[in-house]
């Protein structure tokens, strides 16, 4: 009897492997398919590229190896290294650099991993080790809110860094979890059972992958700091309450983990210092974001909506996370109830730290808002405009996670078979119908992209059209901070321009351009054009670009008395 009772165990645990394999393919192919009909689309209208912001990613990443000083100081600052380094080897190719397409595809890689890993919350039985009826809904319904997003949707058809965010914090919160959940089960079981060595060695695994996983997400984004100092403090509170024979064998690990996820700070303070001699230079430099608001603050008003007013942030934000959920009166609060209601469940089933570490973008860019330089405009609420709206999507994944723990519950606890197919049909028809709402009107971030990219884009255009008729191998002077894009679509190298990234060549050549270039690119107000004006003897203007909305811009020819500095 007791040989028939083991026999049919290790029978159901087969089948509830091969079920989650066949669950985690098809989830994955679900997403792969969803990204690229997504990508297509997107491509074939021309908008993959409307984010300022994502051109300027490709093209940081493009100068590493295609300027005149090659090299990894050209990643510049602000903007933390990794999306770049990624986005490098796809944008080796002239057409997909051009086109674009290189740099969607780290953000397609990501959005499938995102998608994997919130349904992997659910899914591991590590972390599920009774494995209810309802793990399996809930994954998926978490997943699909997820990947289902239409802004994420659109996001991740572009070089933005949204979906590798995302997908990296999510991982690090599952690392998390398991590390949990395996110390926990090795400290109940026996220090001689092998069941106890496995469960140690997997609890000293997950937790140097949390390690790493962090630390990638640091070199996306900075609002991964503060949710590397978050798991850090659980890291040793958690280490601190172990059994302290257990406490003794993960005490290498814990150090590595701790050593690990502070080398990410150390070395972007040791490269800002390296390059521009100043370790907070992405934090209080020229283009940092408080900078960036001060030039463009109008004088006896304040910059932006939650300026060190914390509350109003709070509100802000929260504003935000909403309408990247759609924009329904009805229909989008009925969703963010349903997925407070979802909080309530995973607090009553004790994953206070996974709830904590996927709702701290709610404190972060509050925070950021009030008393950090980046303001959230949005058009429902004053100054009534399009700006960083995609902020939002930060909390997509505590949506996500709450509303799966309620598809959870529903399945675990509605015995009755019809019934529970009509509570599943009513959350999923309520996901559904609220993202087509969103579509109906076109996603926010899409919008976004939309207003803001007109006048760019056009100006962006027309200077690439004045720049097609210029000699094969002419060089330019040229400020590249604002419009990388005209030299992308005219397909002209970025070694072919002294640029602000040129550090040692940019100064000198600014103070005598005409020794070092054959064409120069001035636009109203920015270094270039101020050279120019001091300059004009040297130089005869070839084309002016005037585009509504936009800073006008000169080309200038250097006169041909002039020698360069190359003998050319």
């Amino acid at each position: 009897m007791e040989t028939t009772s083991v026999a049919w165990t290790q029978q159901a645990a087969s089948v509830q492997k091969s079920s989650g394999r066949r669950n985690v393919w098809l989830l994955a192919v679900s997403a792969v398919a969803i990204s690229t009909l997504s990508f297509v689309y997107f491509y074939h209208r021309g908008e993959i590229l409307l984010y300022g912001d994502a051109v300027a990613h490709i093209n940081i990443a493009r100068r590493v190896f295609d300027s005149r000083t090659p090299g990894f100081l050209q990643l510049g600052t602000v903007w933390l290294p990794l999306p770049h380094i990624l986005t490098m080897p796809f944008i080796m190719n002239q057409w997909l650099w051009q086109s674009g397409v290189g740099g969607s595809i780290v953000s397609m890689i990501a959005y499938l991993f995102a998608g994997l890993g919130i349904a992997r919350l659910f899914w591991n039985r590590l972390l599920n080790e009774e494995q209810p009826s309802g793990q399996r809904a809930g994954g998926w319904i978490a997943a699909l809110v997820l990947l289902l997003n239409p802004n994420l949707i659109y996001m991740q058809a572009t070089a933005m860094t949204e979906s590798l965010s995302l997908a990296l914090t999510i991982w690090g919160i599952v690392w998390f979890a398991e590390f949990l959940a395996a110390s926990k089960k090795a400290a109940v079981l026996n220090a001689t059972d092998e069941d106890h060595k496995r469960a140690l060695q997997r609890t000293k695994r997950s937790l140097v992958f949390c390690a790493i996983t962090l630390m990638a997400a640091m070199l996306t984004r900075y609002d991964a700091w503060f949710l590397s100092v978050a798991v850090g403090i659980a890291v040793l509170a958690s280490w601190f309450f172990l059994y302290p024979w257990l406490r003794k064998k993960l005490k290498i690990a814990i150090l590595v983990f701790v050593m690990l996820t502070a080398t990410v700070p150390l070395f972007w303070f040791a490269y800002n210092f390296r390059v521009y001699k100043n370790p907070l230079e992405f934090a209080n430099g020229p283009y940092s974001a408080r900078a960036i608001e001060k030039r463009t603050a109008r004088p006896g008003t304040l910059p932006h909506p939650g300026f060190h007013d914390i509350k109003t942030a709070v509100i802000y934000y929260w504003k935000d996370a909403r309408l990247n959920l759609g924009e329904g009166k009805l229909l989008q609060p009925a969703l963010v109830l349903l997925a407070l209601v979802g909080v309530l469940i995973l607090l009553n089933g004790k994953h206070f730290w996974i709830l904590a570490f996927l709702w701290l973008p709610l404190l972060f860019y509050s925070l950021s808002i009030a008393y950090g330089g980046v303001p959230i405009f949005m058009p429902v609420w004053n100054p009534f405009a399009y700006y960083n709206v995609r902020y939002g999507l930060q909390l997509l994944p505590a949506i996500a996670m709450a509303l799966g723990a309620v598809g959870s519950l529903i399945n675990h606890r509605i015995t009755h078979r019809y019934v529970r197919y009509a509570a599943n049909a009513a959350v999923v028809l309520l996901v559904l119908t609220c993202y087509g709402q969103a579509w109906r009107s076109a996603p926010i971030c899409l919008r976004e992209a939309r207003v803001n990219a007109v006048t760019r884009m056009d100006f962006e255009s027309k200077l690439a059209t004045e720049l097609n008729k210029l000699p094969p191998q002419a060089s330019l002077l040229m400020y590249t901070g604002s419009h990388p894009a005209a030299l992308q679509q005219a397909g002209i190298p970025l070694r072919r321009t002294l640029n602000e990234c040129n550090y040692g060549m940019w100064g000198a050549a600014l103070a005598d351009p005409a020794r070092w270039v054959d064409y120069v690119v001035a636009q109203r107000d920015d270094a270039v054009w101020q050279s120019a004006q001091e300059h004009l003897s040297q130089l005869e203007p070839v084309a002016d670009i005037a585009v509504p909305g936009q800073p006008e811009a000169i080309l200038y020819r250097v006169k041909n008395d002039q020698i360069k500095v190359d003998g050319h």
